[in-house]
């Protein structure tokens, strides 16, 4: 596992062992900026189960001025942290243990806007819509935000979710990667 592209192009990323978190593998990482991307000028992605921390890593790689990486688990906050070490620019990095839900809301609290939502719960936990509609309701996606989804190829997600409406859907294996932005006409 590496970053793909960017400022920290070709810098190797650790993984957490065991079945704890399921990193995104570089071919479909790849995709993901391909897709949205590939660069970005300025703006905050935010990483609600960042696992390795590597989605939000290649998202400040790419030009995103910070990544905030939300994991419950403590032992993949020591490998993002780890990570995050990689970059030699840990200031661009917020990491935060704790629960997605509660981030939502510490979020809110702190009155942090996105640009950029990366989603890959466990495949067994989608909560995906309900927690898109919670963070449009406490108005933290910016008005050009872009939301990606990664889940099991069975599940289906909408067509819209509040006023964001999907503009891509890929399958890679059992990998099924959801792209959403904010619906012309809701602005």
């Amino acid at each position: 596992m590496r970053v793909i592209s960017g400022e920290y192009g070709g810098r190797r990323l650790k993984a957490l062992d065991g079945d704890n978190t399921r990193p995104t593998t570089d071919k479909v990482k790849e995709s993901i900026f391909n897709m949205i991307g590939p660069y970005f000028d300025g703006g905050t992605a935010l990483d609600l189960y960042a696992g390795s921390g590597g989605l939000a890593i290649e998202a400040v790689s790419r030009g995103m001025d910070l990544g905030i990486c939300i994991e419950k688990n403590f032992s993949a906050i020591k490998i993002i942290k780890e990570n995050i070490e990689i970059t030699k620019e840990p200031e661009k990095f917020i990491v935060k243990k704790m629960d997605a839900n509660k981030a939502i809301e510490f979020l809110k609290e702190v009155g942090r806007q996105v640009d950029l939502v990366l989603l890959d719960p466990p495949y067994a936990k989608q909560e995906i819509e309900k927690q898109i509609q919670q963070m449009l309701a406490y108005e933290l996606l910016c008005d050009d935000a872009i939301i990606v989804c990664e889940t099991d190829k069975s599940v289906r997600l909408p067509e819209t979710i509040g006023t964001f409406g999907k503009i891509r859907e890929t399958t890679y294996g059992i990998t099924q990667i959801t792209i959403y932005k904010k619906e012309v006409g809701d602005e």
